[in-house]
């Protein structure tokens, strides 16, 4: 008989201690296994995925055309981006299955994801799509993946382990990070922690032998998928270490300065949105998520008196709604400022924005009342077929992760589901 192995059993040798996954010879705790496997780098075309939400969601009747096709009616939010009605599309329709959870705001947490009953007992979150794309391309850019937000690390990014991938929330140091060369000393440093990281499994390769032997044939096969993906991730740190001598990109552009006020969402989301087409352009990545956070403070608008928070929850107040349109307003037109930056910078022969998808949403349909169904969903770039409102079944949603589906296969990741997908979406 195999003897019993304490769920704590760890491999340990020169300093560095590895955790197990869980084995049928631990008591029955599953445990998260970090890291992942990181696929082999492949030659893809320049297309970029990235992905915007507001996570507490856009008034409905001021977003949505009452009409279907191409010829619908700007409703008052389409009015800021009337002069790129060619280069997007609406959705309605739109939504991830089974997002009520633990309360209302939980589908914030698996709106790049799709799992199902966020936040309930015994959920664990499953990897979010720009992750599952970082995981394809590998190394072909500086960053594999990048996650942005208004206000703090939290980010709507999580690895295959469920994982959240902390944010990067301060312009300057994400200007720093993309363009901005470290002094030598800075550089050994990111090196030696590349290295510390490399050759881990070698200097428990005697003990993991041992182990083997102590274990069921099962308890081996998971062993083994799990040194498999360690090795991957070595690969990964062998990935990471080509980048250190190569010299980030110079870019005609000062670094920003960042704002000190966190309840000033729609200058933080500006500044995030001004280094987004500056990361495109110098190719330094091709996945992007970026979280705007609302907050329960007041905003530094002209005519808002009340916090962002509670205005979402307007319980159909007339004075609420005109205050939070003022809100969402600026949103809007932030982010036409977004699609026509992306719209005059060029690639080669193309514009920046026929090679970047920006999807840009909500993980709840109707904030007011915690609802996630009919999502508010708005695709630009891409070299998609444009210019239309995508009228889905309102009763009776398509899942979100269709377009997800649709938008990887643009990217030539070979792919036919994602998440709770059941197919791709064409219009």
């Amino acid at each position: 008989m195999k003897r019993k192995l304490n769920r704590r059993t760890f491999l340990r040798s020169a300093g560095v201690a590895i955790a197990l996954p869980a084995l049928d010879a631990m008591a029955p705790v599953r445990s998260v296994l970090a890291g992942g496997v990181f696929a082999k780098e492949e030659a893809v075309p320049q297309q970029r995925m990235i992905m915007i939400c507001t996570s507490l969601g856009l008034h409905g009747p001021s977003l949505f055309p009452e009409s279907a096709g191409r010829d619908y009616k700007n409703t008052p939010y389409l009015e800021y981006l009337k002069d790129h009605r060619d280069d997007f599309t609406v959705f309605s329709g739109l939504s991830h299955p089974d997002q009520s959870g633990a309360d209302g705001h939980s589908s914030q947490m698996t709106w790049l994801t799709s799992a199902r009953n966020p936040g309930l007992g015994g959920f664990r979150n499953t990897i979010s799509v720009d992750q599952y794309v970082r995981e394809k391309l590998g190394y072909v850019t500086r960053f594999p993946s990048i996650a942005l937000s208004t206000s703090g690390q939290n980010s709507q990014s999580y690895t295959g382990g469920g994982v959240m991938v902390p944010a990067e929330y301060r312009p300057s140091a994400l200007f720093e990070k993309m363009f901005l060369q470290g002094k030598p000393h800075e550089v050994e440093r990111q090196r030696q922690k590349l290295n510390d990281g490399k050759s881990v499994l070698d200097s428990i390769a005697v003990q993991a032998r041992k182990l083997h032997k102590r274990v069921s044939s099962a308890d081996r096969e998971r062993l083994e998928e799990y040194f498999t993906s360690l090795r991957s991730a070595e690969q990964h740190f062998q990935k990471a270490e080509q980048w250190i001598d190569r010299p980030k990109p110079v870019v005609d552009a000062q670094p920003p300065e960042d704002i000190k006020e966190d309840r000033d969402l729609i200058g933080r989301t500006k500044l995030m949105f001004e280094l987004i087409p500056l990361i495109l352009q110098t190719d330094s990545s091709r996945v992007i998520t970026f979280l705007i956070e609302g907050r329960s403070e007041v905003p530094p608008i002209d005519g808002v008196t009340m916090d962002h928070h509670n205005l979402s929850h307007h319980g159909q107040d007339e004075v609420k709604i005109a205050q939070l349109t003022k809100i969402e307003t600026e949103l809007m037109k932030s982010l036409g400022g977004l699609i026509g930056s992306l719209k005059l910078k060029s690639e080669a022969e193309n514009r920046l924005i026929d090679n970047s998808m920006v999807l840009f949403g909500s993980n709840l349909g109707n904030a007011n009342s915690h609802d996630w169904r009919n999502l508010p969903v708005i695709l630009a770039g891409g070299r998609f077929d444009h210019g239309s409102h995508v009228e889905l079944d309102r009763a009776n949603n398509t899942p979100l992760s269709n377009l997800f589906v649709t938008m990887m296969q643009k990217m030539k990741i070979e792919t036919d589901q994602f998440g709770s997908s059941s197919g791709t979406l064409s219009w």
